[in-house]
Formats: structure tokens, C-alpha cells, sequence
């Protein structure tokens, strides 16, 4: 028998369909409002005039977050990312706010 549900999560206004552990559903709901609120906070106080840069810059602090903390090493961190659509997304907001 599977512990398994299908959840669905709201981020930047799209609702997107998940299967997932049971036990880790309110982890995922309580990401899912973080990155809301932190893509809100983005969106509010920054020139930005798509809800995705809001979005990508969101999970651009919460991966820096993430790789700074003491007890993360490169062995628990395994997956590889590519940034660079969101560097030049970066660089696109930079040049609007200057």
C-alpha cells in the first residue's frame, strides 16, 4: 500500500498538480506559500513587470539560502542546475531598476 496523495499547490497563480508522500504535504504546502510570499515581496518592491522574475529571483534566494547553510556540503547537495536563464533574467531587472 502506497502513502502516497495527489495535491494540488498554488504558485504564482498557476495550480500545479503533485503526487507526493502523505508526510510531506504540509512541508510542500508551507514551500509553496513561502515562495508566494517571497515572489510578492519581489514583485512589490522591485520593477518587475513579470510574475516569473518575481518567481525566479524567489528561488534564486532560497537556493543561495540553501547552499550557505554550515551543514549543507556539495555530497548532500547532488543536483546540478542550470542558472543561467535566471542570471540573465537577473541581469534583464538589474538594467530595468538602473
Amino acid at each position: 500500500m502506497s502513502n502516497d496523495i495527489s495535491i494540488k499547490v498554488n504558485i504564482g497563480d498557476r495550480m500545479y498538480p503533485l503526487r507526493i508522500k502523505a508526510n510531506e504535504e504540509e512541508n510542500v504546502r508551507k514551500a509553496a506559500k513561502l515562495l508566494n510570499e517571497k515572489m510578492a515581496f519581489f514583485n512589490a518592491n522591485f520593477s518587475i513587470k513579470d510574475k516569473i522574475d518575481g518567481l525566479a529571483m524567489a528561488a534564486l534566494e532560497y537556493a543561495v539560502d540553501t547552499l550557505n547553510k554550515p551543514n549543507t556540503t556539495k555530497e548532500t547537495v547532488s543536483v546540478e542546475i542550470d542558472l543561467s536563464p535566471i542570471e540573465n533574467q537577473i541581469t534583464e531587472i538589474e538594467s530595468i531598476l538602473s
